[in-house]
């Protein structure tokens, strides 16, 4: 049965526009996004068997173009105006870190970390750069390694803070296992970022280690 004879309470358009999308499967809000089905399946049924094939909803928007293109004729233009969409989710996440804004909401600026890190396949550092307001100077990401680990200069951290005319910094890490903890190496980078951005009065406000949908935070334990 095509969507259109579902009653109305039922179609996920419908469904979103009266209750919200909270309200909406993950199934439901692919068949949104897909509009129509393929031969013999509706947009819901053809959502269904792609979560079911690529294991949940993140695995199938992390996918690479070729991975997404490939099952049940998907094609090009469907995958760009998903990356579209995802962009337009971070850049979303990312207003309340606009250059000259302040930092006070710690919670946000984990979820634009987050946003920026979580699905990396490799290992990345970055840099928040903020002025003596806590005001935000630029994003930048410094350091991309591999699986295991990025290679981190101080020299070279402390360069671009000094560039940027930055007054404070919060450090970001990801960790491509999902596994937020911090290693030993994390809490030894840090300190030496610490000890070289202290002695030109730039302060380390957090260093942050992003997981699966997990962020540690060493202010919050107390680690700097």
């Amino acid at each position: 049965m095509a969507i259109t004879d579902w009653p109305a309470s039922e179609r996920p358009r419908e469904k979103l526009l009266q209750r919200g999308p909270a309200t909406l499967s993950d199934a439901e809000l692919l068949a949104i996004f897909l509009r129509t089905g393929v031969k013999g399946k509706s947009a819901v049924d053809l959502a269904r068997e792609l979560l079911s094939d690529f294991g949940g909803l993140r695995p199938l928007l992390t996918a690479t173009e070729e991975e997404f293109c490939l099952p049940l004729g998907l094609g090009s233009a469907k995958y760009a105006l998903l990356q579209a969409v995802l962009e337009m989710g971070r850049r979303h996440l990312a207003q309340g870190l606009q250059r000259g804004d302040a930092l006070n909401n710690p919670q946000a600026t984990q979820q634009y970390l987050q946003a920026q890190l979580r699905d990396r396949d490799y290992e990345v550092f970055a840099c928040l750069f903020l002025d003596n307001q806590n005001r935000v100077i630029r994003y930048q990401e410094l350091f991309r390694g591999t699986i295991d680990a990025a290679a981190v200069y101080p020299r070279e951290v402390v360069k671009q803070a000094l560039a940027e005319g930055a007054a404070a910094v919060i450090l970001a890490h990801n960790h491509p296992s999902g596994v937020a903890e911090p290693s030993v190496a994390d809490r030894a980078i840090t300190e030496r970022l610490q000890q070289a951005l202290n002695i030109m009065d730039i302060r380390v406000l957090d260093h942050l280690v992003v997981g699966d949908g997990h962020c540690v935070s060493f202010a919050q334990r107390g680690w700097l």
